[in-house]
């Protein structure tokens, strides 16, 4: 008696395997992420063959202390820019809140009700800025510029002169620092409450934009706005959220930068709105919205941070090449957004 082998038989019905090439092949989307992950690994390699000690904990240490407050508005940006939108108000929602701040703790007034004063300055001129976009249909581009000319204007009402926050204020506090690991010498890892707050938002916003319901309305409005009106997803009220957000980061932005300086001005944060945008970009997400990662955006902070750091070390550059270098690496990244686009049409 023989036996028969079948052969095992197609299943049409059954998705195609991925091959392997295909599985490490990134997808379209991650590709700006990546090519930033890949230039900051590239500037650090630079850094330390160049000119040394880039590689170790006190660089690190700095560079997340120095930045805490850019990547916190980068992280505000991201959710706007995700939905299409943009966000140019940030920079003078610090001059104005970091003055009422420094003005209100100076006169004796609680830290901790200064501290959220200053976070719900930022959350009004959210509120603002997305009643216009919203309900009156401006564009996000005019609706934030007039909030930021609104608050420099009240910035400068309130002081044309640096205003000091006394040395003993507790809101100094918050600048702190914190050994973590005590290395040789002055190479150790350190660490702030700033850093922690720092840290606490961008968890926060990744578990928002990728666990929630709200992050998921975010990215389809900035895929297709219609398209999420459609699907019954509630547009309104995350178009006006994403901009509450916004301002309510760059409020507590206020916060962390004026614990750490300790002065506070009309003219503070003045191109801090571009530095953020330009890390939201460098970190990947697209202009147009719909794509993007919000741990891209803290990569594209890090890039600018780490930039001025290796322009430090050199010593032969001007530091207003800094802006020019920023120009460069920046269109380098919208014209990788742009191929991007591109090919997703395509497909």
């Amino acid at each position: 008696m023989s036996t028969l082998s079948e052969r095992p038989t197609l299943d049409a019905s059954a998705p195609p395997r991925r091959t392997l090439l295909a599985r490490l092949t990134p997808n379209l989307e991650t590709l700006p992420t990546l090519a930033a992950v890949v230039i900051f690994i590239g500037m650090v390699v630079y850094g330390e063959v160049a000119y040394g000690r880039i590689v170790q904990a006190s660089t690190i240490s700095n560079l997340l202390i120095n930045n805490a407050y850019l990547i916190i508005l980068a992280v505000g940006l991201t959710f706007v820019i995700l939905t299409g939108g943009v966000d140019l108000s940030v920079g003078a929602i610090i001059a104005i809140s970091s003055l009422v701040g420094v003005m209100l703790a100076n006169s004796g007034w609680n830290p901790i009700a200064v501290m959220v004063i200053m976070v719900l300055i930022g959350s009004a001129f959210g509120v603002f800025s997305g009643v216009l976009v919203q309900y009156f249909n401006v564009q996000p581009f005019i609706a934030t510029l007039a909030m930021m000319f609104l608050g420099r204007g009240l910035a400068s009402m309130l002081s044309t002169t640096p205003e000091r926050l006394d040395d003993g204020s507790p809101i100094r506090s918050l600048s702190t620092e914190w050994k973590v690991i005590d290395g040789p010498k002055i190479n150790d890892l350190i660490t702030t409450p700033n850093v922690v707050i720092a840290l606490i938002v961008v968890a926060a916003a990744f578990v928002v934009l990728h666990k929630t319901r709200l992050g998921r309305t975010v990215y389809a409005i900035g895929g297709s706005e219609q398209s999420a009106l459609l699907m019954g997803l509630p547009v309104v009220r995350t178009k006006l959220m994403v901009y509450i957000i916004s301002g309510t980061l760059a409020g507590l932005a206020a916060v962390v930068y004026t614990s750490k300086l300790g002065i506070a001005q009309n003219i503070t944060g003045v191109g801090w709105e571009l530095d953020a945008i330009a890390a939201v970009i460098i970190g990947g997400t697209l202009l147009t919205g719909g794509a993007g990662f919000v741990l891209g955006s803290v990569v594209g902070a890090l890039v600018l941070g780490l930039m001025n750091v290796l322009i430090t070390r050199d010593g032969s550059i001007p530091p207003e090449a800094t802006t020019i270098i920023t120009g460069g690496i920046l269109l380098v990244f919208v014209l990788l957004q742009r191929l991007v686009v591109s090919r997703k049409r395509k497909t």
